[in-house]
């Protein structure tokens, strides 16, 4: 199954709003529909996004006023901004011209997330590897595999790995709804954690490796992630632990020199006091609620690429 494909002239991606309940493909037929798409979640992770603002300037027939909106849908997300350029720069060739660069955008985001799979299982030690990681960077974030849960599907279809440790990822739960659904599917054994049991289980050595995605890396190595990431590198440090980053070298932000200058998304307070539409909170609740954080490269053992191995 592909995330976000184009099919008959439309973009066809999996709603996973409605995960792990329900498997729904939305045709996309316009921009506006996309950034919807893309603001409310139906599609996200940065590989994905990358390949859904490509083939958004297809349907966005050469307008300046969509493509700079599509562009500005997720400001944290460089790959969404990058996809976008990457099809823009065929506008003056025509609408196949623009469709041939998105599809190749798409084609090199597989191809991709098989590499980074395969270097990551290469570059970790062990034949039994207890695996901590945070949020979805499966094929539901990326077109297939994903990122770092490619990682854990090299290491599972290799039999070196023992278990996944999946946070469930507040405030939207994408561990718990989608991560492990995706582990479900592969087959890997896997167990669920609240947030907040991450550092201790790395205190007690109970992980081997701590795998995460990225949606912006800058120019000095330092990483934006999702919320949660950077207690985990705390934790990690501390215990000794491997903190691997795995992303595409599309999320590699050179006009970015460190974290500081990374755009923080803050999504409002609705995520925070309320689940899938049930409240939590009392009425009248304000809430603060940054989707990242931003790990600095002095805490990461390594990033991970399609194209190599980097020690910050």
């Amino acid at each position: 199954m592909r995330t976000i494909d184009w099919v008959d002239g439309a973009v066809e991606l999996v709603d996973q709003t409605l995960l792990p309940d329900k498997c729904l493909m939305l045709r996309i037929h316009t921009v506006e529909e996309l950034v919807d798409a893309i603001r409310r979640l139906a599609v996200r992770g940065a590989p994905a996004l990358g390949v859904a603002g490509a083939l958004g300037v297809v349907l966005a027939d050469g307008d300046p006023a969509r493509i700079a909106a599509l562009r500005a849908a997720r400001p944290t997300a460089v790959n969404l901004a990058w996809g976008v350029d990457q099809a823009a720069a065929h506008l003056s060739e025509g609408r196949e011209a623009v469709l041939a660069a998105a599809l190749r955008v798409r084609d090199d985001d597989i191809a991709a997330c098989l590499a980074m799979g395969e270097r990551g299982a290469d570059l970790l030690e062990g034949d039994r590897l207890r695996i901590m990681t945070v949020c979805n960077t499966g094929g539901l974030a990326a077109v297939e595999r994903g990122t770092a849960l490619g990682v854990v599907q090299t290491l599972h279809e290799r039999g070196r790995l023992a278990e996944v440790l999946a946070l469930e990822t507040r405030p939207l739960l994408q561990g718990a709804r989608l991560t492990t659904w995706e582990l479900a599917r592969m087959g890997a054994p896997h167990r669920l954690i609240a947030d907040s049991a991450g550092p201790y289980l790395l205190a007690k050595g109970e992980v081997d490796a701590v795998l995460i995605g990225a949606d912006r890396i800058a120019a000095n190595g330092d990483t934006a992630n999702k919320i949660g990431s950077y207690a985990l590198a705390l934790g990690a440090e501390r215990a000794g632990v491997p903190f691997v980053v795995v992303a595409p070298e599309s999320t590699i932000d050179p006009g970015t020199p460190s974290g500081e200058h990374i755009e923080i998304e803050d999504r409002g307070a609705d995520e925070v006091v309320a689940v899938r539409g049930v409240r939590l909170a009392p009425e009248g609740t304000r809430a603060l609620n940054p989707a990242f954080d931003v790990t600095p490269h002095d805490l990461i053992t390594a990033i991970v690429t399609d194209q190599r191995v980097i020690r910050p």
